[in-house]
């Protein structure tokens, strides 16, 4: 028998060897869910008046906020050492956190940290590492962060000079774009989003970029689905928002120019939901 002249090859599925091996991104893992906090034993609440009272109103005034969306507060001042750590057991941490870096004259700085019920936040303000103010907010976000973030633009955008430095090719660009949006931004206009992730932008570019928009007082992180940090800038209306999975590698670079990025804040649902379980945490304290 003659060889057959033509060679035979196998097709379909299966039947190909592959070169490479595709590697995709690892994504985010571990996505943060709400985890009832380590409640004290009965002896330990026995006799916290104060700190009952402190919880009490945290209920009262998150109903009001969930009826009229205003920030409310509850002062903790008056709280001495027991009933602080009461309050904090009951409260725990959940995903989101902040700092207010000190500056100026006052050197007050600002540390947030949210409950694990969304839309209840502590807030610690202090001056020269002693505490001066330490309030329960109760809120879509605190409001010293919009309120920093306000502070700390600057009225002139600085202009480059002369050639670019190596590299630097596609910011400058990109940077009179984000300066056309934010200075037609207003508050109730829908997010501006750049992804700086889905263009040709060097490592001189990036940091072309965030020269010129300079880098505020505010930083918040939020831990809800793999990281995002969150830093305000020296321009109006506009933050850099930066997300990392779960090996911290950048997996979404963006500029958002808003009031302040809805990833750092609750949502109505998110208040409504934790004024249940406080009501729930609460009636065991008082029960206990």
């Amino acid at each position: 028998m003659k060889d057959f002249p033509i060679p035979v090859r196998a097709i379909g599925p299966g039947s190909q060897q592959e070169d490479e091996t595709l590697d995709y991104m690892p994504m985010p893992q571990g996505m943060e869910t709400f985890r009832a906090p380590l409640l004290p034993e009965p002896e330990q609440m026995a006799g916290r008046e104060r700190a009952h009272a402190a919880l009490r109103d945290t209920l009262a005034q998150l109903e009001q906020v969930c009826l009229d969306g205003a920030n409310r507060r509850v002062d903790l001042g008056a709280l001495d050492e027991l009933d602080l750590a009461l309050v904090n057991q009951v409260l725990g941490e959940g995903e989101v956190s902040a700092v207010v870096q000190a500056a100026g004259e006052a050197q007050r700085a600002v540390q947030v940290q949210e409950a694990v019920f969304a839309g209840v936040w502590r807030v610690i303000a202090t001056e020269g590492g002693r505490v001066v103010s330490d309030q329960i907010e109760l809120g879509h976000v605190p409001e010293v962060l919009r309120v920093v973030a306000r502070e700390d633009v600057e009225p002139e955008v600085p202009r480059w000079q002369g050639g670019l430095p190596p590299n630097v090719q596609n910011a400058p660009a990109l940077l009179a774009e984000i300066e056309d949006q934010w200075r037609i931004w207003r508050p109730g206009q829908p997010v501006h989003v750049v992804n700086l992730t889905l263009l040709p932008m060097s490592v001189e570019d990036i940091g072309f970029l965030d020269h010129h928009l300079g880098t505020g007082r505010v930083l918040i992180l939020s831990r809800g689905y793999g990281n995002c940090r969150i830093t305000n800038t020296l321009r109006p209306h506009t933050w850099r928002v930066v997300y990392y999975n779960s090996q911290d590698v950048v997996i979404l670079n963006t500029v958002e120019i808003s009031e302040l990025p809805e990833v750092a804040q609750a949502a109505i649902e998110d208040l409504q939901d934790s004024q249940e379980r406080l009501r729930e945490v609460l009636a065991w304290v008082e029960q206990s």
